[in-house]
């Protein structure tokens, strides 16, 4: 027994080195000739990969040490993983995009104000130029450019080509591998990168390959963008992202960006969401709100780029969260939305606060539906609290100081305070607690 052990361990190093050194047809009929055999009927128990000409590497479990995700921003973009980002024409998800690469070319903070590592950035965009869009709005969002790259021209056989993202994945491997350091990419638009049919899920899969795979060589965090299909509100997130079912299958985390089409307060900048729809590494749902400017890029004060201020962190469902976000309400749903804010406000009032399951409970016997409900939550600016992890997660909503007349007089003197800027946040933090996104 022992010896048929060694055996199989010598023909097993064996192959692998014949492998890395012939074509598998060579190696095959190598290891199958010099394999040490006991005896001549263990020639019969060669196993059936061996006698069809292809080689399968089995790999024993005790082989392997159990790894833990590593994360870039932690529960958004993991390291070595593909992510996409989906949503509507005109929510900013470039942008987006592009104000994660200025943070993490600078060192700078992410949304919740994580800090990160400051590290190089990969950018491709088939559809914007980085001349005069893509970098000025990194140089508007404080990126560091030198830690900014962009891909523009492949040579093939001595001659320049366009880059091809769905041929060209293997040279930029090794062009990426020579930079070295980068922890970022970016894909614009994604399904560029596939060769066939997108709307199959085969050739979407063996296409995003080579993506997927120079993620984790890089051991960078992919970022590719989409779009939603038009005529697909309401219908799940995932279901909406344009083209096969892969698009949102392979990535391990899918984000989507909407506008708020209610937004109610018309003087304010147009506010816009971005939520986690999925997750297969790490928790699902919250998101940010977010809006978009311009302002001029320092340094040229004639040119005028777009730029990304970060909002309140939202809580809820990815499908709850857009449904809010892009309802055009109707009278009706006004008034009802109206009666929702006020019979919120009045629960509360009287409470120090209660969870949001059963404040959900309480609002479907009063008639109001769950969506209504966190509507008015988001439009009462409620304080949330969660605790507990997993299926013991609980949330528990209160009213912001501001709607109690007992803390008038404090938020007096938190407004009166100098301090208190309104700088490059649209919920009043200021620059540093931005980080520089």
């Amino acid at each position: 027994m022992r010896d048929t052990q060694l055996s199989a361990e010598r023909g097993a190093a064996f192959l692998d080195a014949r492998y890395a050194n012939s074509s598998v047809t060579e190696a095959v009929n190598s290891a199958l000739r010099e394999w040490p055999m006991s005896a001549p009927s263990d020639r019969r128990q060669v196993p059936a990969h061996f006698e069809s000409g292809v080689v399968v590497r089995l790999v024993n479990g005790a082989e392997f040490e159990p790894g833990i995700i590593r994360w870039l921003w932690d529960g958004w973009l993991s390291r070595g993983k593909l992510h996409v980002m989906a949503g509507a024409p005109g929510t900013g998800k470039t942008t987006i995009a592009l104000a994660l690469a200025a943070a993490v070319s600078t060192g700078g903070r992410f949304p919740d104000g994580s800090k990160c590592e400051a590290s190089s950035v990969l950018v491709w965009s088939g559809e914007d130029d980085p001349k005069d869009t893509l970098l000025p709005r990194l140089l508007a969002m404080g990126a560091d450019r030198s830690r900014i790259f962009f891909v523009t021209d492949a040579y093939v056989a001595g001659e320049r080509v366009t880059f091809d993202p769905a041929h060209h994945f293997p040279a930029l491997a090794e062009a990426a591998a020579l930079v070295g350091g980068i922890r970022l990419m970016i894909v614009d638009p994604i399904v560029s990168a596939v060769a066939g049919d997108s709307h199959k899920a085969a050739e979407v899969r063996r296409s995003l390959q080579p993506v997927v795979d120079l993620a984790a060589k890089l051991d960078a965090a992919m970022i590719g963008i989409s779009h939603f299909s038009k005529g697909t509100q309401g219908n799940d997130p995932l279901e909406r992202v344009t083209g096969s079912n892969a698009f949102g299958a392979l990535p391990r985390i899918v984000m989507a960006t909407a506008k708020v089409v209610n937004n109610d307060t018309p003087d304010a900048m147009p506010k816009r969401i971005l939520v986690r729809t999925k997750s297969n590494i790490g928790p699902d749902g919250g998101g940010y709100e977010y809006s978009l400017n311009q302002k001029a890029v320092d340094g040229y004060p004639s040119l005028f780029a777009s730029y990304v201020l970060w909002g309140d962190e939202l809580e809820g469902t990815a499908k709850q969260l857009l449904a809010t976000a892009e309802t055009d309400a109707d009278s009706d749903e006004q008034s009802q939305h109206k009666s929702a804010i006020d019979w919120l406000r009045e629960l509360l009032d009287e409470t120090n606060g209660m969870q949001a399951g059963e404040i959900i409970r309480l609002a479907k016997v009063n008639g109001f539906s769950e969506r209504t409900v966190y509507r008015a939550k988001d439009k009462l600016r409620l304080a949330v609290k969660a605790a507990g992890f997993g299926k013991e997660k609980t949330s528990t909503w209160r009213l912001p100081i501001s709607t109690t007349v007992s803390n008038l007089a404090t938020n007096s003197a938190i407004s009166a305070n100098p301090e208190a800027g309104n700088i490059g946040r649209i919920d009043g933090r200021n620059d540093d607690d931005a980080g520089g996104i």
